[in-house]
């Protein structure tokens, strides 16, 4: 695997400032999981009967941070990057058998920029948008905690599966 190079959150900051920073730290440790992986090895699925992939892990979060920032804050009607049009299908994105890095890491990395761009024009972690959904307001607060809770979910499922591919083990 590829070198560590991701800035650690700070161990005193503000809210805000540690947010972003804890968000961006899990950011980077999914790219750096799937550093220097051929297009077949990120598709390389786990045990039978998963269908788990790293290249679907960074499908399904590049659906995560669109769900949750840009449909919250931006555009409550933007569709969904790999599900049936009109439908939120989350399990759709983890289907990467005919993706590739470029495709799956062109859409992540713009819907990374773009939920950054959010948080950084948001006067306050109050800021509230509407989760259609839910048909319920929710703080800008709440989106980069739970945003935060599914990349920590989701590179501990990288790490195994990286393990899969290479035989490391997680950092």
């Amino acid at each position: 695997m590829t070198p560590d190079t991701r800035v650690d959150p700070p161990h005193l900051g503000d809210e805000r400032d540690t947010l972003r920073a804890y968000l961006d730290y899990h950011r980077a440790t999914l790219a750096m999981k799937c550093a220097g992986l051929s297009d077949g090895e990120l598709r390389q699925q786990s045990m039978a009967p998963s269908t788990l992939s790293l290249l679907g892990l960074v499908r399904h979060l590049a659906e995560v941070e669109r769900a949750w920032f840009r449909r919250v804050f931006d555009d409550n009607e933007a569709p969904m990057l790999w599900s049936p049009p009109g439908e939120i299908d989350f399990q759709a994105a983890y289907d990467a058998s005919g993706s590739t890095r470029s495709e799956a890491f062109t859409a992540w990395e713009a819907e990374v920029e773009n939920s950054r761009r959010v948080e950084r024009t948001a006067v306050s972690l109050d800021v509230t948008g509407h989760q259609p959904r839910w048909g319920k307001g929710v703080s800008l607060r709440m989106v980069m905690v739970h945003v935060l809770l599914e990349y920590a979910r989701h590179n501990g499922h990288a790490d195994l599966l990286r393990e899969g591919v290479d035989g490391t083990v997680g950092a």
